[in-house]
């Protein structure tokens, strides 16, 4: 016996059911403008998604600036670097201009050198950083590691030259990285 399954279309909510929905979004985590009107459209009209959007707005609920700043704070927290929380804002939707400029004021005190210093004692606590890094692979995945983090090509290789044997090995990973590439995914 074989059993079809259709798959059908959700029934659309109507707008007191769609603010409910939002609110709840809302209440679980924080999210930009653009990612809450894109889940709230696969759930109502255009017309509710609009008219929720804007009582969102209107009574303090939706911020992209507040979400972007407190979004780019936990991070700084978080030991990550600039590219990486630049990325993620975009991923969620917020303006890349935005974006850009609440990353650069987050970051603004910031010594990059320090993060990645902080960053690294994180990411291999227990670990004899000098012996574990003298390894050419170690090494390497590590510089992966921080650029995926977000941080720049030039100041990870300066704070992994402090536990690099073969300083060469680091001069390599500096000619293939270009200064506009993404980070490795």
């Amino acid at each position: 016996m074989s059993f079809l399954v259709t798959h059908q279309k959700p029934k659309l909510l109507d707008r007191e059911k769609l603010m409910n929905a939002a609110l709840r979004a809302l209440g679980m985590r924080g999210h930009s403008a653009g990612e809450l009107r894109d889940k709230l459209r696969r759930r109502g009209s255009q017309e509710d998604v609009d008219a929720v959007m804007a009582s969102l707005k209107e009574a303090g609920y939706l911020d992209d600036r507040q979400f972007a700043e407190n979004y780019a704070a936990t991070r700084l927290q978080n030991h990550l670097g600039t590219m990486r929380v630049i990325r993620d804002l975009r991923q969620r939707r917020v303006a890349p201009n935005l974006a850009q400029q609440v990353t650069e004021e987050a970051y603004r005190d910031t010594n990059e050198a320090a993060l990645i210093e902080e960053f690294l004692q994180r990411k291999y606590r227990g670990k004899q950083l000098a012996t574990f890094l003298a390894d050419e692979k170690n090494l390497s995945a590590a510089y992966r590691r921080l650029r995926y983090a977000g941080f720049s090509a030039g100041a990870s290789i300066s704070a992994l030259k402090r536990y690099a044997r073969a300083a060469e090995t680091l001069d390599a990973l500096e000619s293939d990285d270009s200064p506009d590439a993404e980070p490795p995914v």
